[in-house]
């Protein structure tokens, strides 16, 4: 199995490579990234400049690694037209640093890469952490390497899309896995000005407009102390089957218990 591993924090995150080294375990990983933090660029795709790629020193051992003076999107787009000389049977995108959650997964790099896999015909995991540190980023790479055994196995389908949000926990006080929808409506950003001595600007602010009550939500599922897993393709492209189900749930936090 060959796995493309990327991200929009950057080459030099350590989700990233802390994932690439879980999955190098299982696969042959090649590892393209944006060279610099792109959080929020969702799906841009840059097509009116040139792009330039460097070779990058990987982190961890025997892994190809190349750097991408572009968005995420690029870096998957690049990868799997170019730089990938032989197919690729995955892509995942993480481990970001940080929720994908709600209205936002619309506006993640995490995402947006992801999308970019999804939509050239491959099973696509994008994969993140619900916190600004990297406490348990071990978690997240054991939950992704399960995910990629179901996938080589075939226990999963082929064209699924999946949004994968774990809470900044150890693993012994997350409670579960539960199957989500995004939730909707949950914040909103606002404009407040500012001056700097010298010219006046403005900050986008993110405003909270509520608690999510639903319980079929993301960020509810966050929240309670769960695992999310939103199947993106069934969500955004209304495919009727996703092959993530309560039991396949149940059946993963087992497994990620014993790993």
């Amino acid at each position: 199995m060959k796995i493309l591993v990327t991200n929009d924090d950057g080459i030099s995150a350590s989700g990233l490579w802390t994932l690439a080294k879980e999955l190098k375990s299982m696969a042959q990983v090649v590892v393209v990234a944006p060279d610099r933090e792109q959080s929020a660029s969702g799906t841009a795709v840059s097509l009116r400049q040139p792009l330039r790629v460097q070779i990058a020193s990987p982190l961890i051992p025997d892994v190809e690694a190349y750097s991408v003076e572009g968005t995420p999107s690029d870096s998957v787009i690049l990868a799997l037209g170019n730089l990938i000389k032989n197919s690729v049977d995955l892509v995942i995108s993480g481990i970001n640093q940080g929720p994908n959650l709600g209205d936002d997964i619309l506006i993640s790099g995490t995402v947006g890469a992801a999308l970019q896999g999804y939509l050239r015909g491959l099973p696509a995991l994008a994969i993140s952490v619900v916190a600004a540190s990297n406490l348990c980023l071990e978690n997240a790479s054991r939950l992704a390497k399960l995910l990629a055994k179901k996938i080589e196995a075939k226990q999963l389908p082929d064209d699924i899309f999946l949004n994968i949000n774990l809470p900044d926990l150890p693993l012994a006080e997350i409670k579960g896995i539960k199957v989500t929808q995004p939730a909707h409506k949950s914040h909103i950003d606002t404009v407040e000005e500012g001056h700097d001595g010298k010219r006046e600007y403005y900050w986008l602010v993110r405003q909270k407009l509520g608690t999510n009550v639903n319980e079929t939500t993301d960020i509810q599922a966050l929240e309670q102390g769960n695992i999310s897993i939103t199947a993106l393709h069934n969500t955004l492209f209304r495919k009727p089957l996703s092959g993530i189900t309560d039991s396949l749930c149940l059946e993963l936090f087992r497994q990620l218990k014993q790993a």
